[in-house]
């Protein structure tokens, strides 16, 4: 993994954190519609992508076939908030309350298992060289699974923000 997808992660993550920090947790957990995620749940959905971005990458590294395919433009997929995703079962969000210092563990948590992660893996080209199947992107290679973390969390970013917005 090179540097600037470290910088990347970072700075997503930095710019999440200021979005939420200095929130209550009434105004964290409020939904602006009964039928949206509150900005508790769309972080607890990273927290909860980030874990099974770390299980499908690490195990596809386990598969020793490696596939050679078309990269895609996931960038152009997944910032285009005109296009709506639905969020697979396995990472939808609790429907009960976060506390938003206990997200904010979860996030920093889940971020240093994910770069810990990444520091086991001794030969990172692998990443470039096997894919696995995205549920909104389909199949798409291993360091495009990493690049997806920040890629999205900039994208539920501008969701916090206009959920915020709904909520003043």
């Amino acid at each position: 993994m090179n540097q600037i997808v470290n910088d990347k992660l970072s700075e997503a993550r930095i710019n999440l954190l200021q979005e939420i920090s200095e929130l209550s947790d009434v105004q964290f957990n409020s939904k602006p519609e009964l039928d949206t995620w509150s900005i508790a749940q769309v972080c607890h959905h990273l927290v909860l992508v980030e874990e099974a971005t770390i299980k499908a990458i690490a195990w596809r590294l386990t598969e020793s076939s490696s596939i050679k395919g078309e990269r895609k433009k996931i960038e152009n997929i997944i910032l285009d908030r005109s296009k709506k995703l639905r969020a697979p079962k396995i990472v939808e969000p609790d429907e009960n309350p976060f506390k938003v210092q206990q997200i904010m563990a979860s996030l920093n948590d889940t971020r240093e298992k994910l770069m810990t992660f990444l520091s086991t893996i001794e030969d990172k080209s692998i990443l470039a060289e096997k894919t696995v199947k995205h549920p909104a992107l389909g199949e798409i290679f291993l360091d495009q699974w990493i690049e997806q973390i920040y890629l999205h969390e900039q994208r539920h970013i501008e969701q916090i923000k206009e959920i915020k917005l709904l909520l003043e």
